[in-house]
């Protein structure tokens, strides 16, 4: 019996590179080979830079969305008496603050009044959302304080408001300026109800990283903001921070526990899952869609290899008489193959982490050149693009270009295995 020969030996290398070298006058197909290859590599680049994107706009959008909002909020269910329904008020927040900072996970919690009011400066005004709120609460949102887009001093909160970057910009007020706030719902006499106007220093202007947020938001000090929304003694919602926001859900049962009937717990998960679900079913819709693009990439391989097959009959009826075994032949097939998706994978890999690295220049440069059409806060949310590439984004791709590139080479290498070398060197 003819000694056999160990898997993927040396010669069985030298002679897939030897074919995979070789010119067209001489049989080959390097044509079809880098055909081959640059179609893996785009297919690649293209996954493993969408799959960056994608995971970066998420942090990005999950990064805004617990940088300019709490974690979770208690509140009570409105409740209808003789006069209506009543607005849903807490007057034991002070109790009930200390008793959610008692729960394990919980970092801090702090009442917060809540109402819309009209801002005018000049002949401009625009209707914001109102929030009030402590100064240390303020000043411990992680996109507030210190961003580099902010104007003003934050440590005199207290003698004024907070605003937001673009309603700034809207009714062009700027750190010093004295603005109107208008309540509907003001003052009780006995003519009815006359709506509240006060004026208030901006002492701050803050950009949260969100459009949505700049251009409706206004903090006010929370004592002012109770005698502003006639909230005197009361707050409408306790808000609170936990350790792990992505598992805030573990820590609503317990919350409920503490906040006692008629009042609900509504967490940042609820606000946004809705889009955050949509972005997940976005993702792996994506990925389908790209994976088919690798696929016929990879079929590429497959036309290369017979038409190598072909071409190399002769030399595969040679190999068979001079001992090679079917196993030999079908490897050296298939080392053809692989090499080119091995390459293209590889290549593919670096070109998407480079556009992945490079994307937020990228799109500011095609942002420029389009006039600002191509990127536009106010319906994205986030002022730019971001990408952030997870190993497990990048294993799927390399991955799976490596497995279509492996499988679809096996038929053809079977092929050229299964050749009878008679009929090969018939006509030699």
């Amino acid at each position: 019996m003819a000694n056999r020969t160990a898997p993927f030996s040396a010669f069985e290398f030298l002679i897939a590179w030897r074919y995979l070298r070789a010119r067209r006058a001489e049989g080959g197909v390097s044509v079809m080979t880098w055909i081959s290859l640059i179609g893996i590599a785009l297919g690649v680049m293209a996954l493993v830079a969408t799959m960056a994107v994608r995971a970066g706009f998420r942090a990005e959008y999950v990064d805004t969305i617990l940088g300019a909002n709490s974690h979770a909020e208690i509140g009570s269910y409105p409740s209808v008496g003789d006069g209506g329904v009543k607005t849903p008020t807490m007057s034991d927040y002070q109790a009930l603050t200390t008793a959610i900072e008692g729960v394990p996970g919980v970092l801090r919690a702090n009442p917060r009044v809540q109402g819309f009011a009209m801002i005018t400066f000049g002949d401009r005004s625009t209707v914001g959302e109102v929030f009030g709120v402590s100064a240390d609460v303020l000043a411990a949102l992680p996109t507030f304080a210190g961003a580099p887009e902010a104007l003003g001093d934050i440590d005199r909160f207290d003698e004024g408001i907070a605003v937001g970057s673009e309603i700034a910009r809207f009714i062009g007020v700027g750190p010093g300026d004295k603005v109107k706030l208008i309540q509907p719902n003001g003052v009780k006499t006995a003519f009815g109800i006359t709506p509240r106007v006060n004026v208030y220093e901006v002492v701050y202007v803050f950009s949260a990283g969100r459009s949505d947020v700049d251009r409706t938001r206004i903090y006010m000090p929370f004592a002012e903001a109770q005698a502003f929304f006639n909230r005197e003694g009361a707050a409408d919602q306790i808000e609170l921070y936990v350790e792990d926001p992505e598992r805030i859900e573990d820590h609503v049962p317990a919350l409920e526990e503490v906040a006692g009937p008629g009042r609900y717990v509504w967490t940042w998960k609820d606000r946004s899952g809705a889009f955050l679900n949509a972005l997940a079913i976005e993702d792996d819709v994506m990925f389908v869609i790209l994976t088919l693009i690798v696929l016929i990439a990879t079929l590429n391989i497959v036309s290369g290899l017979i038409m190598l097959v072909k071409n190399k009959g002769r030399d595969i009826g040679i190999l068979r008489t001079m001992g090679l075994t079917e196993g030999s032949v079908m490897r050296i097939f298939f080392l053809c193959g692989a090499f080119t998706g091995v390459v293209g994978t590889l290549c593919g890999l670096l070109l998407g982490c480079l556009l992945a690295w490079n994307i937020d220049a990228i799109m500011s440069a095609i942002n420029y050149v389009s006039g600002g059409g191509a990127w536009d806060p106010s319906i994205r949310g986030i002022y730019r693009l971001p990408a952030e590439l997870r190993a497990w984004d990048v294993g799927r791709a390399v991955g799976l270009s490596l497995l279509l590139s492996f499988c679809v080479t096996l038929f053809p290498a079977r092929r050229a295995a299964r050749m009878n070398p008679v009929e090969a060197l018939r006509y030699e």
